[in-house]
């Protein structure tokens, strides 16, 4: 198939298209490189040849349009976003004018392409706020009910995306993402610890847990979510599917695991916790495994050793 990525130079982006370009699609990646890295794409530009295509893009831009009528894509993968939450906060209009006019760009923009269908990339972590324990791991049919900007943001493509598929027949299938980590994810953001762990104990610097560290997280293995996104692009069609492994991890057990691979036995330091963070997360897979034959396959230790070995392979 053709496909288009937005957001391919980033940490999930960049995976789906080595993923896609070793199934033999032609792919075009957009990118402003405002966050993501052509380093990411190394090794898809090294095999890809003609069949990968990038373009320096802002996704709010009419440019975008144009392209993919040019390009024509069967597929848009609509992984592009505004991803912070305290940004969102402190900078609403921002977030909005990237994650919800962005996101309707890129449906204007598959409208023109004739593309039968957008795959999104939603946010388990905000899209159901702040659920009681007693209600997760959480399914689908909890209300959306985001209590940040970004949460709102992602809500809202899910929307617009619902009228595109009614009011022009384009179809798509949203993949609410639990805490996703693996090779690649940047370790110098607020969000992604396994990747910020990993990074300081390969570089030997002092590991700080905001508060207690019994807090759970959903962590799912990269290349799991990107076997969900290319099982999207035929399957799930009008439909939210959580994508994580509905087992919540304590950040506790993430530093423990990678202390582990590196071999430190110093133990974490523990700093305030953060406000606003929510307490326990994890997403019931039950719909994925029904409707797209999804399921995480890769074991957390292994996905943290793996984490270790890219950033151990980095800083030598």
């Amino acid at each position: 198939m053709r496909a288009l990525v937005t957001g391919g130079a980033g940490f999930i982006g960049s995976t789906l298209v080595d993923r896609l370009l070793a199934e033999g699609h032609e792919v075009d990646v957009v990118d402003d490189l405002s966050s993501g890295s052509l380093n990411n794409l190394a090794e898809a530009r090294a095999s890809g040849g003609k069949a990968l295509r990038i373009n320096q893009l802002d996704i709010r831009l009419p440019e975008l349009v144009e392209l993919a009528a040019r390009r024509r894509p069967e597929v848009v993968f609509h992984l592009a976003a505004q991803a912070s939450v305290p940004i969102s906060v402190q900078e609403p209009m921002f977030d909005a004018h990237v994650n919800v006019l962005g996101t309707v760009n890129v449906l204007e923009a598959a409208r023109a392409a004739g593309t039968e269908r957008v795959v999104f990339a939603a946010s388990g972590g905000t899209l159901y706020g702040d659920p009681d324990l007693s209600e997760q791991p959480i399914s689908e049919t909890l209300a959306h009910r985001p209590l940040s900007p970004y949460g709102v943001s992602k809500k809202a493509g899910i929307d617009y995306l619902v009228a595109y598929r009614e009011l022009h027949a384009l179809e798509f299938c949203a993949l609410a993402l639990a805490n996703v980590y693996g090779p690649r994810q940047d370790p110098h953001g607020e969000s992604g610890v396994v990747a910020i762990f990993a990074e300081r104990l390969v570089k030997e610097e002092p590991v700080v847990i905001h508060g207690d560290g019994e807090q759970t997280r959903d962590f799912v293995y990269v290349d799991d979510v990107v076997d969900a996104f290319v099982r999207a692009a035929a399957r799930g069609g009008g439909l939210v599917c959580n994508i994580g492994t509905g087992v919540g991890t304590t950040v506790n057990r993430i530093y423990a695991g990678l202390a582990a691979a590196a071999g430190i036995e110093n133990p974490a330091e523990h700093g305030p916790p953060r406000s606003g963070d929510v307490r326990h997360s994890s997403l019931d897979p039950a719909r994925a495994a029904m409707q797209l034959g999804w399921q995480p396959w890769t074991p957390l230790d292994e996905g943290l050793a793996a984490v270790v070995r890219f950033f151990a392979e980095r800083h030598d």
